[in-house]
């Protein structure tokens, strides 16, 4: 075989593989841009695992294991009919997220002025964070924040829409049954959380606190 056709044959397996390469990124950027139908993030996916340990199929079918993070380093299984492999890749985000804009001190109560919305890449900055303003105004500071820091799930609280020792009601509902009954909370709680009640016959009670500090017991 003359050098020629040696460097024509390298050439053309080098092509074929970076189309791969291409054709495989595209998939997995597809599959991940699902997850962010609704928002204005932009993904990119690169493919980490070596192409020997590619799916045999040309269209695979994908699926996260878990409901671990959205984005940075993650393994995704890519089914072939009966065959599967476990594809490691790195799913660059990029989006808007929530920031501090001012100094807030442990304890207060987040304004509209306290946070900025703000692009970044979002699988290079810390995990939870806060990407939709609703969750961060009237949120309370679990510790002291400082501006530019990400806003993060772990550094705020929402509001108590119960505290220990306030009257409260317990609505009990079941299949074709409601019940109504007055009693104090035992504890603090924010929407949906659990709340223990102590009833005016003594007997305590758990429910989750609605939006209107009512405590839902589902018989």
């Amino acid at each position: 075989m003359s050098s020629f056709t040696l460097r024509a044959l390298a050439l053309w397996l080098l092509l074929c593989g970076s189309a791969a390469a291409t054709a495989l990124s595209d998939q997995l950027t597809a599959f991940f841009q699902t997850r962010f139908a609704h928002s204005d993030t932009a993904i990119t996916v690169v493919v980490r695992t070596p192409a020997a340990q590619w799916p045999v199929c040309n269209a695979p079918q994908f699926s996260l294991p878990g409901n671990g993070r959205p984005w940075g380093n993650l393994s995704v299984q890519a089914r072939c009919g009966d065959a599967r492999r476990f594809i490691q890749v790195q799913v660059q985000a990029t989006g808007q997220y929530l920031a501090v804009s001012r100094s807030v001190r442990r304890g207060d109560s987040l304004g509209a002025g306290d946070v900025q919305t703000v692009s970044g890449r979002l699988d290079t900055l810390p995990t939870r964070l806060i990407l939709n303003p609703s969750r961060a105004l009237a949120a309370v500071a679990l510790r002291d924040l400082t501006p530019g820091q990400p806003l993060t799930e772990s550094m705020v609280r929402q509001p108590w829409r119960v505290k220990a020792g306030q009257s409260v009601q317990v609505i009990a509902q079941g299949d074709g049954f409601s019940a109504i009954a007055a009693g104090k909370a035992l504890n603090n709680a924010t929407i949906a959380q659990p709340v223990r009640v102590r009833l005016a016959s003594g007997q305590v009670v758990s429910g989750r606190a609605d939006a209107d500090g009512n405590i839902l017991i589902t018989l």
